[in-house]
């Protein structure tokens, strides 16, 4: 219990040692100075309350809000000092605000708390005393051997011990982690995977050693003890014996591993992300505005105490006859009266800060955020797939787009290879009906029998099906996957390759094609079938891909007993340690595939002496086994291995582009987006792609920045580009960067680079490592432009980049989920961004920056005429207004009307905004949030408050009886006068700015101002005891009952609009912006279709009543 409050409060320290030891089964050494390490439970927490905490929590995290600070402020002022206003004003607006948001808030986290209650309950079970025990996954500890069946969710980061295979090894699937949907194999240590019932486990005796945890799933480093015997043997474990939490296990019965990291320290649970908070430029504006309103607030109630203290200088103002002051008030300090009479009239003006703005543009983008989602023209059919929103934050920022990154493959192109071509030993080959055809040759054999291949050709292929990580599934009656050996007969219509890359599955799928077939991997035997011959290898060592060395390795040993590495990677990480073979010819056809799109990968071979292998062997297990830095220490054995290579061949795969991808792109270029490609891809494959894609144009200037090998070569060679593109303005200039020149580029030379980069329509950076994308997007947001950020991609090499661009989407794809779950938006197509952006983003911009400024502007109508007024009350602070129309005047009658417009406002047609991309850059640069147009609105606000309220002057001020009965108007029927003329106009004022009228905005915009009336009849009618004066009783009837009062408050809202209408009429003929111009179009076609519908319809009738008219015919067939 002290441990966990010590948890609670951040006191419990974290591990002091970098690593962990694990004693298997918790079997703990007896002697009695041994003090056991304290790990994690099981739990998974993802909720981020408790029953204890949320009240103060939540509200602590509301009032970090400004506007909602403020609105506290205030109440506490009311509470303390005596003021014009009840504290109920301010009080109920925030006390709403804050409920609405924590019952929010409070239910998303029920459902995250429910969600972990599920998980951390599941049955599991558990080796404990010699017998299996099922438990509650909460309950695992670290140490605890854990049976999983197939087909089970692994609970708690695993090291695998045995399963029901000989072997030990089994098969998973990551999808819930990374996505990828193929099987992989783990394997477990000869000395464990004997124990494969729970007595053989009891008498296991076996100590791990690992890192602490770390959030990278891909890598683990420890090593176990085994004792046998009495005598200790230690074997090193890595990545492919650690079995994560949230993986799948697949055609294995069943398996036994010790768990080494649980609950919140398992690797799945490290990587729940806490995204950083992106701000929209709308929000950002939002705040500017917020301040300049304070500003105005303070001005306002400054200038006021400081009118009121120039009035009372005068003895006949300071205590007139009525109002005699006590002996406490004339002794006070006169600096206390001045701050209280300031903090008064601070409280009287503050509504013009507008809470419910900010609860209001949440809810319209939470509920806005279905639309997306909604859409069909979204869906796609093949995979199933609608496209989802993982932030509503930033669905207007989709809407002002200016740069959008995006990757090639997968994001671009469809990510399904297609073997096209090889070289192998110089010679160009393709495939022709499943047989290697030499360059310009044809299959014409008659009996379509394959021709005898070279030794070359035969070692080319059974490289390409032996070099890789594929696994094969084979469609069986029964459980589990069966010896894949058993499948050697007939296997070609059961058998399905699965990888994780899908350039493996196509070269393996290729060769299978050829006649050397891979059969499967059984423990430590590769087994290939060459022409019917099957062929087993003993497979010694995988060396692993990774991004730095960009290329793999295995080392086998053939059926003849030599021991050879087959290796496969990019050219540039292949042909430098390449030192026989036809090295000069492959790289032209290399640099051939690449010109035609191809994606190439270069393949090559070592043959070892046995001395030589043993050196290898000895350096790879010192390498495994380290504790410390093993990943430099295998990436130097790896160095040491990959050298002297025989190049054996070259491979070149199709990826095909998506479907549409040419319009997406022209369609972003004339709405104003700049688009620039960033691909892992070799320079050649990438500018042919960018081509055929319509990135590059063919009458484009393509210049390049490309092997630059120095700081001083990049920067004359900048210089030089930027020359040329000052010298020529004709010619559209696309730029291509390889990785190794940008590095040098942004080192030093980073203001060059980016007037290079913003003077050329297109630019590919190609040879890019995931971080160095991420750069290029920090690059362009950073700069002094600040242009809003797009980036799009589909594998988890994109995530960086997705993270870092100001709106990050992510691909449906084949590479996995870990883009999706790290973006704000996903969808299934690349095609799809234009509609995403064209449409939806240009809607929800519109929509949120007129909510924007109308909230302002009906806010500063509603709080002018009181200020206005203290010049006619000798700043006494009299409220103009009834306590219960300055709250209710944003809560209930001005908020549905705006909430509705903002999710349904539609200024063209989704089609022609669409037809049309130009129509985008009319709301670029956020055009409708200038300070121009919050000045309008703002200015606008005050000129219509300022009619409001002398309007009503005008018709009261001169003490005119406007009742039959002689009686005159007192001062709060006069604010209700101004208070329903103001609701009547700023509804109204609404209703001129909608251009998409639906049945729910002619309901929300009358029945506001039905309501209005209908309430103020029935709060003004009826004596209410709780109320501690009666004001309003019976005012607003009376006020109603004048005809006068009607005359004026047509004449009033009449005068306030009609300059709007005049304004509106004038530009949108003569000034009409592009949009405007196709409203009017849209109108035009809208109203010659009903038109000719309307005739046509006339002309049917006509014809029927002729018909009707005319004589039947005598004879003749009849008509259907």
């Amino acid at each position: 219990m002290l441990r966990w409050i010590r948890q609670q409060l951040g006191f419990d320290p974290p591990h002091q040692s970098d690593t962990r030891t694990v004693y298997i089964a918790n079997r703990f050494p007896q002697h009695g100075h041994y003090v056991p390490q304290r790990f994690a439970d099981n739990r998974i927490i993802s909720s981020k309350y408790t029953v204890w905490n949320f009240v103060p929590k939540n509200l602590f995290e509301q009032f970090r809000r400004i506007a909602n600070f403020y609105f506290l402020i205030i109440f506490l002022v009311q509470l303390m000092i005596d003021t014009p206003t009840s504290p109920v004003t301010s009080g109920l607006p925030l006390f709403f605000v804050i409920t609405v948001t924590a019952i929010k808030q409070g239910y998303e986290d029920w459902l995250r708390h429910k969600a972990d209650n599920e998980v951390n309950g599941a049955p599991v079970f558990v080796v404990r005393s010699g017998s299996l025990v099922q438990t509650r996954s909460k309950n695992i500890r670290v140490g605890d051997i854990v049976r999983v069946a197939k087909d089970e969710t692994f609970p708690v980061d695993l090291v695998l011990l045995s399963s029901d295979r000989a072997e030990g090894t089994c098969h998973i699937t990551t999808t819930s982690l990374d996505g990828e949907t193929n099987l992989k194999t783990h394997y477990s240590v000869p000395e464990t995977l004997v124990s494969q019932s729970v007595s053989r486990l009891e008498a296991l005796h076996a100590v791990l050693e690992c890192q602490q945890p770390d959030a990278d799933l891909y890598r683990f480093v420890g090593r176990i003890t085994v004792t046998q015997q009495g005598e200790e043997i230690v074997r090193p474990l890595g990545p492919e014996n650690l079995l994560l939490r949230g993986a799948r296990l697949k055609n294995t019965k069943e398996i036994f591993g010790v768990a080494v990291y649980t609950g919140m320290e398992s690797k799945m649970a490290l990587n729940y992300k806490c995204k950083s908070q992106k701000r929209s430029a709308v929000e950002k504006s939002m705040n500017t505005f917020l301040l300049i309103y304070l500003g105005i607030l303070l001005f306002e109630a400054i200038l006021s105490t400081i009118l009121k203290y120039a009035w009372q200088a005068e003895n006949k103002w300071d205590e007139p006859f009525y109002n005699q002051k006590t002996e406490q008030e004339r002794n006070s300090s006169q600096i206390l009266k001045f701050i209280s009479d300031f903090l008064a009239f601070l409280v009287l003006y503050n509504f013009i800060i507008p809470i419910s703005l900010y609860v209001t543009v949440e809810m319209q983008k939470f509920l806005g955020s279905f639309f997306i989602g909604w859409d069909l023209d979204l869906y796609h059919e093949e995979s199933d797939q609608m496209a989802q929103v993982n932030t509503s934050d930033l669905n207007e920022e989709l809407g002002q787009v200016e740069y959008v990154f995006t990757d090639k493959t997968g994001t671009l192109t469809e990510n399904e290879m297609l073997f096209r071509e090889c070289s192998i030993n110089g010679i160009k080959y393709q495939e022709i009906n499943g047989k290697l055809i030499p360059e310009g040759m044809t299959d014409d054999s008659p009996d379509r029998s394959v021709p005898p291949l070279s030794r070359e050709e035969l070692l080319f292929l059974k490289a390409v099906s032996l070099c890789h990580t594929v696994q094969i599934s084979y469609e069986q009656p029964g459980d589990g996957l069966g010896d894949p050996f058993s499948h050697a007969n007939g296997f070609s219509s059961q058998m399905e390759y699965y990888a994780s890359s899908p350039d493996e599955k196509a070269l393996v799928e290729a060769t299978k094609r050829m006649g050397v077939i891979f059969i499967g991997s059984h423990g430590e035997t590769m087994e290939i079938k060459t022409f019917g011959k099957p062929e087993k290898f003993k497979l010694l060592h995988v060396l692993e891909f990774d991004a730095n060395r960009r290329r793999m390795s295995v080392i086998l040993q053939t059926p003849t007993g030599e021991k050879v590495l087959f290796t496969k990677g990019a050219e540039s990480a292949i042909l430098p340690f390449t030192t026989s073979g036809e090295i000069n010819k492959t790289r032209v056809h290399v640099d051939e595939f690449a010109l035609k799109g191809l994606r190439t990968l270069v393949v090559a071979c070592r043959h070892f002496s046995v001395e030589e292998y043993e050196e290898v062997d000895q350096r790879l297990h010192k390498a495994r086994t380290a504790l410390q830095q093993r990943e430099e220490r295998l990436a130097e054995v790896f160095s040491f291995i990959e050298k002297d290579l025989e190049l054996l061949g070259a491979t070149g795969v199709e990826d095909k582009l998506q479907e549409k991808v040419q319009e997406t792109i022209e369609a972003l270029r004339l709405a104003g987006i700049k688009v620039w490609v960033l691909t892992g891809d070799k320079h050649e494959t990438a500018v042919s792609v960018s081509l055929s894609c319509g990135h590059f144009h063919r009458t484009m200037n393509i210049l390049e920045l490309v092997q630059q090998k120095s700081d001083n070569e990049c920067a004359e060679q900048l210089r030089q580009l930027a020359r040329r593109i000052k010298e020529d303005h004709v010619i559209q200039h696309g730029l291509v960067v390889d990785g190794a020149s940008l590095s040098l580029a942004l080192r030093g030379h980073e203001k060059l680079f980016m007037e290079v980069c913003k003077n050329c329509s297109a630019v590919l950076c190609c040879r890019m490592a995931p971080l160095q994308k991420a750069k290029v997007v920090r690059l362009l947001k950073t700069s002094p432009e600040k242009p809003i950020t797009l980036a799009i991609g589909d594998g988890a090499n994109d995530v960086s980049m997705i993270q870092e661009a100001h709106v990050g989407i992510g691909i449906m794809g084949k590479e996995g989920r870990q883009a999706v779950q790290n973006s704000d938006y996903a969808i299934a197509r690349f095609k799809f961004l234009s509609k995403l952006l064209l449409v939806h983003g240009h809607f929800y911009y519109i929509r949120i920056a007129t909510l924007v400024q109308y909230f302002f502007y009906k806010n500063v109508c509603f709080i002018t005429p009181q200020f206005l007024y203290q010049f006619f009350c000798l700043f006494s602070q009299q409220t103009l207004y009834d306590s219960v129309y300055l709250t209710l005047y944003n809560i209930c009658f001005t908020s549905l009307p705006i909430l509705v417009y903002s999710l349904f406002e539609q200024l063209v047609h989704p089609h022609v905004l669409q037809s049309k991309p130009v129509l985008y850059r009319d709301i670029s640069k956020n055009s409708l949030l200038s300070f121009k147009t919050f000045l309008y609105w703002t200015l606008l606000g005050f000129c219509h408050a300022f009619v409001f309220f002398f309007g009503s002057y005008i018709l009261m001020g001169e003490d005119t009886s406007l009742n039959g009965n002689g009686q005159m108007f007192g001062n709060w029927t006069f604010g209700t006068l101004v208070f329903t003329v103001m609701v009547i106009t700023v509804t109204l004022k609404l209703a001129l700015e909608t251009h998409f009228w639906t049945w729910m905005n002619h309901f929300v915009t009358w029945g506001s101002i039905a309501f209005y009336f209908i309430f103020s009849m029935f709060y003004g009618g009826i004596i209410w005891p709780f109320l501690h004066t009666q004001d309003m009783y019976f005012v607003f009837v009376q006020l109603l009952s004048s005809g006068s009062v009607w005359f004026a408050i047509i004449i009033i809202i009449i005068t306030c609009l009609f300059p709007d209408i005049i304004k509106k009429v004038f530009y949108r003929h003569l000034q009409p912006t592009s949009t405007q111009k196709s409203q009017m179009e849209e109108d035009k076609s809208s109203v010659s279709s009903e038109y000719d519908s309307a005739e046509s319809w006339s002309r049917g009738e006509d014809n029927w009543q002729l018909l009707a008219a005319s004589p039947p015919p005598a004879q003749g067939p009849m008509l259907p």
